[in-house]
């Protein structure tokens, strides 16, 4: 049942009539999500300014049986931080928990609270020579407990590792409001379960985030980008192979682009084309460093000097400046948000092993395009870390509510393929509600009886994010 005036009225005390949100208008912006696949219905929108008042709105809901839906910056992709529409379930946004607590530069690291915009937590790092290197499109927006709660993972897994691997303690609320304090900065600590691991990734199932100790690397002095045109996926994988091989450990990003994906960034985002001729793939690499300024572009050079020489790509672009490297970037990161523009778009966030990425976009491709004649595939992505956004863009003159009702048989058709070769129906948009169903179909009865036992030891009474993430 939906909570009793009087009881909305005790949550409300919590934080204070300013920072609960009744009022539809006030509402709205954290009800739908920015491509409005899903839209939330909640009695209130609570904004508390503390973890004690998260954790006296944990309380409260675990002694009444209240279903608490954890928010942060409301830019996820597969409806995890939005309630149902049942009208019983509370939004808890972590906004207002925006402090950066405290950075260390001799010590690495940083404590940060779970609403600071990871923007935010960048530039704070930087201005102590310090490097945070989660980095991905949403980064003015998104929020670290999001970031941590969905295993974010963006451009610099590569080299870095996913949000799982940036992580050196955290402050979590639990389901009936005890605070786990476990905010340690320790590189090591063998002192029993990695505790911190469970709530990363469980987007807010088992708990919520409040703040987190954060690992922080020395700020790169050195940067070398290139724009490569390719004639194909293998010849993307042998060129980081090679970038590998050469750059010492210094590849930190290396991103694989279709024509496609390039001709909309062109049209809808006022790009303009790198080359003067088309070609079928690209890649956007890049390499950093502490060397002295200028170092890595030697680096670089080698690189495509050798991927010439081995007929690996057809032509290649470095940045002679920091805003011609700004623009390649910009290319990438508007590839997301230009589709929309093309009418309706099937999202496919999967990972493959490196070297099964060809095999991957040569079979999903065919799939696809065998079930939607017409389809306009857009695969692109981190080929490094073997993450694809293997999206579908619909026929040219196609309806763009006919083309949606084929996402499901899509997504499946491409999941079949994912898994066949070894890969995750999610790289790192996480479960959510989109992909809730499909749990029973790739985890092993092992697996999830593990998942549901940890679910009730954590929050016996299922309030925390209802309907998210376990079948």
């Amino acid at each position: 049942p939906a909570p009793s005036p009087d009881l909305l009225a005790r949550f409300a005390a919590i934080v204070g009539p300013a920072h609960a949100l009744a009022a539809p208008a006030d509402q709205a912006p954290y009800l739908t999500e920015w491509r409005d696949l899903y839209v939330g219905v909640t009695p209130l929108v609570l904004l508390p300014g503390s973890t004690a008042e998260v954790s006296a709105i944990l309380a409260l809901a675990h002694e009444t049986n209240t279903a608490i839906v954890p928010q942060s910056g409301n830019t996820g992709l597969v409806g995890g931080q939005i309630p149902d529409r049942s009208g019983t379930q509370i939004l808890l946004s972590l906004k207002r928990l925006n402090r950066i607590r405290d950075i260390d530069p001799l010590d690495n690291s940083m404590i940060v609270e779970a609403g600071c915009v990871l923007a935010t937590v960048q530039a704070a790092a930087a201005d102590v020579g310090r490097l945070f290197p989660l980095s991905l499109g949403a980064e003015g927006s998104c929020m670290i407990g999001g970031n941590l709660s969905s295993n974010a993972g963006g451009i610099n897994v590569l080299q870095y590792g996913n949000a799982r691997a940036l992580v050196l303690g955290l402050e979590v609320v639990l389901a009936d409001g005890r605070i786990w304090h476990g905010l340690r900065r320790l590189k090591k600590d063998n002192t029993g379960y990695d505790l911190k691991q469970l709530f990363i990734g469980a987007e807010g199932t088992l708990g919520v985030i409040t703040a987190a100790a954060l690992k922080l690397w020395p700020l790169p002095t050195d940067r070398a980008t290139a724009f490569a045109a390719l004639p194909s996926p293998e010849a993307a994988l042998q060129l980081l192979n090679l970038g590998q091989g050469l750059s010492g450990g210094r590849l930190t990003a290396f991103e694989l682009l279709p024509r496609i994906g390039l001709d909309y960034v062109i049209r809808h985002a006022a790009a303009v084309d790198p080359f003067p001729e088309r070609y079928p793939w690209y890649v956007l690499l890049e390499l950093s460093g502490g060397e002295a300024t200028g170092t890595l572009k030697n680096t670089l050079e080698t690189i495509l000097e050798q991927a010439f020489e081995r007929v690996l790509i057809e032509d290649a672009i470095p940045a002679q400046s920091d805003a011609q490297r700004q623009e390649f970037w910009r290319i990438r990161e508007t590839m997301s948000e230009v589709q929309k523009h093309e009418g309706g778009s099937i999202k496919n966030d999967v990972a493959v092993p490196v070297s099964k990425v060809p095999a991957f976009l040569a079979r999903a491709t065919a799939a696809v395009e065998a079930l939607v004649p017409g389809c306009r595939p857009v695969p692109f992505g981190h080929l490094g870390d073997g993450n694809i956004h293997f999206n579908v863009s619909q026929p040219l003159g196609a309806e763009k509510s006919v083309f949606l009702e084929a996402w499901e048989e899509m997504a499946d058709a491409v999941n079949a393929i994912v898994l066949d070769l070894g890969g995750s129906i999610s790289a790192e948009h996480g479960i959510g509600a989109m992909k809730r169903a499909k749990m029973a179909a790739i985890k092993s009865p092992v697996e999830l009886e593990m998942m549901q036992g940890l679910k009730q030891l954590f929050d016996p009474k299922g309030i925390l994010n209802p309907g998210k993430l376990l079948p």
